[in-house]
Order: structure tokens, then sequence, then C-alpha cells
């Protein structure tokens, strides 16, 4: 899927320096993978990724650098005629003048950076992981609990954001209240973080708007965080609850399954300490320790002796 990608927060996030600034303020991009344009300035262009950002290092450059001028000069005409959609340059590498005189030419967007190859293409893939990895919203919050990341869910006015308040009063961390943005990194990874325009802020009824960073401080508050639990609250009492948890359920966000508890909702019952309770216990679960599973395995043993 193309997404078009803005090229001016791009360059600030990643902290380039332009060699051309190509008057396109955004480019296409389907792809988080870059192209070395090794084989393409040995003339190979059969089989060449022009839909990706190319990366040019330390041996793209010396070769060009030995390269007689007029065969250059052909190279570079081909190469930036492709509709490729930025050039990154690694190490500060100056480009030759055939180069700088082709993007302009082609009007094609080319930075450079003082981190080494490597690291510019690590970083250049992990921005545009994000920036490509597929994304919905839920109306839930999202707290970091003990390191967990815990989705609530539950209906309007069940308690969604009073029960967040309390654990942020516990010390637990606020990521976003009432919406919650959630990317796929992975088959098996989501992100969550708030929408910015509402981030750090928390609607209590009764009060209105709340900003929790300035009455608790920046570290009850997170800019985004795993998704690893859903916990659902449930107004009053329902049928079918698993007393005892053996029954794992799950919900699925974006073609992920996320473990689900659903946690009845009654006056009296304090739901801050059942979720610090159900962070402890899942991250048991994640080390192997399974309460519920041992407790049957016992009341197994204890039936069979007396068989």
């Amino acid at each position: 899927m193309k997404k078009e990608l803005n090229v001016e927060d791009f360059v600030k996030v990643l902290k380039l320096t332009p060699v051309h600034k190509s008057a396109k303020e955004k480019i296409e991009v389907n792809t988080s993978d870059l192209n070395r344009p090794g084989l393409q300035m040995s003339g190979f262009f059969e089989y060449f990724a022009i839909n990706r950002i190319q990366l040019f290092g330390m041996v793209e450059m010396t070769y060009l650098e030995h390269l007689e001028p007029d065969v250059r000069k052909e190279r570079m005409e081909e190469y930036f005629s492709s509709n490729i959609p930025m050039v990154l340059i690694g190490r500060n590498l100056n480009p030759p003048d055939d180069m700088i005189e082709a993007t302009k030419k082609y009007d094609v967007p080319m930075y450079m950076s003082g981190l080494t190859t490597t690291k510019l293409g690590h970083k250049t893939t992990e921005y545009l992981d994000m920036f490509l990895a597929p994304s919905i919203s839920r109306h839930a919050g999202l707290m970091d609990v003990y390191g967990i990341g815990i989705m609530i869910t539950g209906d309007s006015g069940v308690g969604k954001s009073e029960t967040a308040l309390e654990l942020v009063k516990r010390g637990h961390r606020l990521v976003a209240d009432d919406v919650v943005d959630i990317k796929k990194l992975s088959e098996t990874e989501l992100l969550g973080q708030s929408p910015e325009i509402i981030r750090h802020m928390m609607e209590i009824r009764g009060m209105g708007i709340i900003d929790v960073r300035e009455l608790y401080g920046v570290g009850a508050v997170m800019l985004e965080k795993s998704i690893d639990l859903a916990i659902h609250l449930e107004p009053g009492d329902f049928k079918d609850i698993d007393r005892l948890g053996m029954t794992q359920r799950y919900t699925n966000l974006l073609n992920v399954k996320i473990p689900e508890i659903v946690i009845p909702v009654r006056p009296g019952r304090n739901l801050a300490i059942i979720i610090e309770v159900a962070a402890m216990n899942f991250r048991l679960r994640s080390m192997g320790q399974d309460t519920a599973g041992q407790l049957d395995e016992k009341l197994v043993e204890i039936m069979n002796a007396y068989e």
C-alpha cells in the first residue's frame, strides 16, 4: 500500500542535511526496504528497485570516483531518470558534481547524514516501518502497569477513566484515555498511543478535562506502549464467567490475538487493584507460571489417588 511521506518530517526526525531540496513536499513509499545501488552504478538496470529510497555509502561513492567522467555522467542520467523517490548518503560523503547535477535535473530529493551507512539505513527502515504500519483507532484507554501495556475497554460511563486515574495515583503511567491509536509493528506486536491533540489528557465525568502530566508530573505519562493485555469492564454480573481462569479469552486487533480478561464492575470493587493483580499474573504466565493450571493438576492428582 502506497503512502505519502512528508519529506520535511522525515528529514527532521533523522536529522538530515540537504544536498538538494526538491520542490516535492511529499514522496510516495510502499516499503521500508532500501536499495543500495551498487549494481546500478556498474550499469545493471534490468532489475532495479526504483520504488525504494536509495542509500549510498562508502562503497558506492568510491566506485563512482573511479569511473571515467563520461561513463559516470551516463550512469547518473539513467539512474536519476528512473523516478526514484529519494537518495540518502551516509558518512557525510560528498557526491560528485555529475550526481548533484542529475538530482537537480530530475528534482530528486537528496540528503546526507553523518551516521554510518548501516546506522542510517537502520534508522530509516525503523521510521518507515512505523510510518507504513497498518493502524486503527479504538475507544479505550491504555496504561502501563508494572511494565505491561493494558488496554482498558468498556461502554461509555463504565468507569474506564476513573480506573485509569486511580492507577496513575498508584504510580502507574497513562498512555491514552478515551481513544487509542493502534499500529501493527509485526505479526505479534501492537503499539498503542494517544492522538496528539488529546495526549496526556483525561476526561473525568462531572469534572471535565484534566492534564495528567501537569497534575502528576512527566513520570505519570508515556508517549506509546506495546499492547500486551486487554481488560474489558462489564457492568454488573454476567453469565458464563470463568471463575478459575482456566480458559484464555482473546480479542483480535489487526489480526493479532491479544489476551483478554473480562472484569465485572459493581459498587465497592477496587478495579485498580484488580488490574494490578491482572498485570502481575500476566507476567507470571509469561514466565510459565500458570496458577489455575497448577491447581487443576493438583485436584486431578487428588482425585486419582482416591480411585
